[in-house]
């Protein structure tokens, strides 16, 4: 069985040093470029390049964070970052904008690639979905439990499957939360989270309704790897060296002997948490005691004589590389010596030849002593075999001058491992090809109890489990209402039962489906639907547009995130949409706000008092926001190819919808608006 690997994060070259010294069998940087840290330290090209040779030397793996959602004006910079990154020979690459993912196949097609935690995938078919696009790892969403990662994984055992076991946990599915970006204009997607999840919120009893203890999982880490997951990962490229250090070894630990001894244990703890670490995600129990925030008790826990030990524990290298050794000192000849760590072999040479001995000649012992001597270094030796005259003469410093010109020599063999082809590319020739147009409108609603007047909507998508009614489905579709079925946007432990209803729905006459993640769009097509994108597949750019027409999707909805200029900029592939009205959702989350399962708090309340509307699905929940989008057709009229969307998410009764309706056919103003991030947008990053 592989041993799992232990993935440690790194902000910045003080934590890849921390995280390496520590045991770390690879770390995951960003660069200063389209990192989802932006607010880290991050690496410019030159401290990636030494990053890399660094990491190499000691044979742990960098994986570079490329996860960000990119605009047009911007993918020129990241196929730039993507050149720079396979010359400094980085192992892997993890994304999130599946518009790229074409894009670098075509320019490095041998660069690995790792599906983001951004993608939210958190079911087997997303994992096959990817798997099937390219991608050799899948980042799994945190929220799942061991037998989930276990059905995945027997689903798809081809795939890498990755999984975070210790850091900050988002209370939102990763990929899916808008609320930093809504409310501020800092964008998860782009790498600028403001975290107001952290700040006080009130649901029921909880008043930090949204802020989750730390992810504690080290000592699942050998059932992780009895079950096939490829990567342990810790977060916090934001977090000091220390916290990585101290992380790190206690991985190692607990995969390596099952367990973390107190001492590591109680470090961990002091260096950061929130009062405390919880597993309830992995245990399969959500609840109240999976909440909690920083206090000022978990703050001075890290005091200077806590970082000082862990500093020290870290100082030295990490000798895990085995060498083997071939000494040669015959008189007459130079010495010489063969080094050889499995993989890479180099020989070295003394500058003079051996002279005969004039007292003490040079023994076996004596040659062994120096040659073992590795010092500050990963290596130690396994093997030494020695060839030496009886009667050769060489001190111990020309042996430990051969000894460290061979080592030198064996660090820059193992610094390059892939030697990428990199390929030209043209941007302006991926474009190529007419626009689609499709001036729709459609509606977006929770049950078949939806107005009349709807019928002249182009397309009415209805909740999956909404459309239980079968006989008044039945009715509907033969009086002409455009029904199609929008799936959910989480589909935790339930993938199965959503398959079989979609299925059943196909043979009921239903042909359209929204799918809002890669595994609701691969079911939709092996179920022969006519397949259209969510938001929540944020879909950003023209290239994820051309792919998402290449792959079998009709039409998209645009990510939130995008302002009316960029959108009216694209290239349109297929058919685009914007959400003229509705209560947007800021937060999928699996776990209940209140911290229990229970619907008898219908909203969210923050320091402002400002109430956020709660909907209670089927095993998860959406948090939508105080005030509705609100974006008239008559005062911002886009072109042909877009489509105009309309949710109603809050609007709890038939005549509610009704009234919301009038409203917009007579374009009266609603007593409360947002423009959403569709005029201002969202904050650029000084790094892009």
């Amino acid at each position: 069985m592989n041993k799992i690997e232990i993935l440690s994060p790194a902000g910045g070259f003080d934590s890849v040093i921390a995280a390496v010294h520590s045991g770390a069998d690879a770390v995951y940087v960003g660069s200063k470029r389209f990192s989802a840290r932006a607010s880290a330290h991050n690496f410019d090209d030159d401290e990636l390049r030494e990053c890399v040779r660094f990491c190499h030397q000691r044979g742990v793996k960098v994986h570079l964070a490329l996860n960000t959602l990119i605009f047009d004006e911007e993918m020129e910079q990241a196929l730039d970052l993507v050149r720079t990154a396979a010359s400094a020979d980085v192992d892997a690459l993890i994304i999130q904008d599946l518009g790229l993912v074409s894009l670098i196949k075509q320019t490095v097609p041998d660069l690995p690639l790792h599906a983001s935690t951004q993608l939210s995938v958190h079911t087997p078919y997303g994992a096959k979905a990817l798997y099937e696009m390219g991608f050799e790892r899948v980042v799994l969403s945190r929220e799942l439990s061991l037998a989930e990662i276990k059905e995945i994984h027997e689903f798809v055992p081809e795939a890498e499957l990755e999984v975070f076991v210790h850091g900050a946990l988002c209370m939102c599915l990763s990929g899916q939360c808008y609320f930093s970006a809504m409310l501020g204009g800092r964008s998860a997607n782009r790498g600028m989270c403001a975290q107001p999840c952290r700040l006080p919120m009130r649901c029921g009893d909880n008043d930090h309704a949204l802020s989750l203890k730390d992810n504690g999982s080290l000592l699942y880490l050998q059932r992780l790897q009895e079950m096939g997951v490829a990567s342990a990962k810790i977060e916090g490229r934001m977090k000091r060296p220390e916290y990585v250090a101290a992380a790190t070894l206690a991985a190692r630990e607990a995969r390596d002997l099952g367990f973390i001894n107190e001492k590591n244990a109680d470090r961990l703890q002091s260096v950061f948490s929130r009062t405390g670490f919880t597993d309830g995600y992995l245990k399969g129990e959500i609840g109240e005691k999976m909440f909690g925030y920083r206090q000022k008790s978990d703050v001075v826990s890290a005091d200077s004589k806590l970082l000082k030990e862990i500093r020290s524990a870290y100082k030295d290298e990490y000798q895990r590389i085995p060498l083997d050794l071939r000494f040669t000192a015959q008189t007459g000849e130079k010495m010489r010596l063969t080094v050889t760590d499995g993989t890479h072999t180099v020989h070295a040479e003394s500058e003079e030849n051996v002279e005969k001995a004039l007292h003490l000649p040079l023994s076996e012992e004596r040659a062994a002593q120096s040659l073992k001597k590795t010092g500050n270094t990963p290596y130690f030796i396994n093997n030494i075999t020695t060839d030496i005259a009886p009667d050769a003469a060489a001190s111990a410093a020309s042996v430990n001058a051969l000894r460290r010109k061979a080592l030198e020599s064996l660090d820059v063999s193992r610094e390059i491992c892939h030697n990428y082809e990199i390929k030209p590319i043209d941007l302006s020739q991926i474009l190529i090809g007419k626009e689609k147009t499709s001036k729709e409108d459609r509606a977006f609603v929770k049950t078949l109890d939806f107005p009349e007047s709807m019928r002249k909507m182009n397309r009415i998508f209805v909740d999956l489990f909404g459309l239980a009614d079968e006989k008044k489905l039945s009715r509907l579709l033969k009086e002409g209402y455009p029904i199609g079925v929008e799936v959910p946007r989480a589909t935790f432990g339930n993938e199965k039962e959503v398959y079989s209803r979609l299925k059943a729905l196909k043979k009921s006459g239903i042909d359209h489906l929204l799918a809002h993640n890669i595994a609701a769009v691969y079911m939709g097509k092996e179920l022969g639907f006519t397949v259209h994108a969510g938001f929540g597949m944020n879909i950003a750019n023209s290239y994820t547009l051309r792919w998402a027409a290449d792959y079998g999707i009709t039409s998209a909805q645009l990510s939130i995130e995008m302002e009316l200029r960029q959108i009216e900029r694209l290239h349109k592939a297929i058919p685009v949409g914007v959400i003229r009205y509705g209560y947007f959702p800021l937060m999928i989350t699996r776990n209940y706000p209140s911290g229990k399962s229970c619907k008898n708090n219908p909203y969210l309340q923050d320091r402002k008092n400002e109430r956020f509307f709660i909907s209670y699905r089927e095993g998860y929940c959406e948090i939508n926001n105080c005030v509705p989008i609100l974006l008239p057709k008559e005062e911002f009229p886009l072109d042909e190819s877009v489509m105009n969307d309309f949710l109603f998410t809050e609007e709890n009764s038939v005549e509610n919808m009704e009234k919301t309706l009038e409203k917009l056919r007579e374009n009266r103003n609603f007593e409360r608006k947002t423009h959403g991030l569709y005029l201002r947008g969202v904050k650029k990053s000084t790094n892009v």
